[in-house]
């Protein structure tokens, strides 16, 4: 698999932000886009992002197969629940592993888990989704949404060679539809893509990210 760059890596953190001022908007109110409910919260805060990501997303849905639509799982996530969710993964970490330190228990959990000074979700900037049918099948990715490295071993990685042969030609097709759409994909999660926040201005060498972190949906 190619060179990975992690969301922990420094030159991330370092990438200024001019925020724009986009609003969240809701997917929801969308009938391009279809929006799963496994992690709706309450405030529906999951259905939320940049207006411009909404535009992108309508975007790359018309450049799928007729008989394919995408499955949104989430969207925007409020600074508190990705700290919660870091702070807990760095836990478990330490648990599994007691020879590691706080550094390397840090980058560990920053393969699955965005740090939350550079998260892309918490931006509003990035979309968890996957790939269905017109009737709501999901199509087989080789892994779920959400995998974990250690509980997939590694298939989750976008570039994962092993593989079958329909869940590469599945994540080539969504992979084609969002990169053409603007959006660039964290490679330790097949399902991730995002577009101006850190990590997008980083990997199109964007001189800056156009979202910060997002304070409401």
């Amino acid at each position: 698999m190619p060179e990975i760059v992690l969301l922990s890596d420094p030159r991330i953190a370092e990438v200024a932000v001019k925020e724009c001022g986009e609003p969240l908007v809701d997917l929801r109110t969308l009938e391009a886009v279809r929006v799963d409910q496994r992690l709706a919260d309450r405030e529906g805060a999951f259905a939320h992002v940049r207006l411009s990501v909404a535009d992108r997303l309508i975007a790359a849905q018309t450049r799928l197969p007729r008989e394919l639509r995408l499955l949104v799982v989430e969207g925007f996530r409020p600074a508190a629940l990705q700290q919660r969710y870091f702070a807990e993964s760095v836990a478990m970490h330490r648990a599994k592993h007691p020879a590691w330190d706080d550094r390397r228990a840090y980058l560990e959990t920053s393969r699955y888990v965005s740090p939350p000074e550079v998260a892309p979700h918490v931006s509003g900037g990035a979309v968890d989704l996957t790939l269905c049918t017109v009737s709501g099948t999901e199509l087989t990715m080789g892994t779920q949404v959400n995998a974990t490295p250690p509980e997939s071993d590694e298939a989750c990685y976008t570039a994962f060679p092993g593989i079958s042969a329909e869940a590469r030609r599945n994540r080539d097709v969504l992979a084609t539809a969002m990169a053409s759409a603007g959006f660039v994909n964290y490679p330790t999660e097949w399902w991730h893509w995002s577009y101006g926040d850190r990590y997008w201005a980083f990997t199109t060498s964007s001189p800056y990210a156009r979202y910060g972190m997002s304070r409401a949906a």
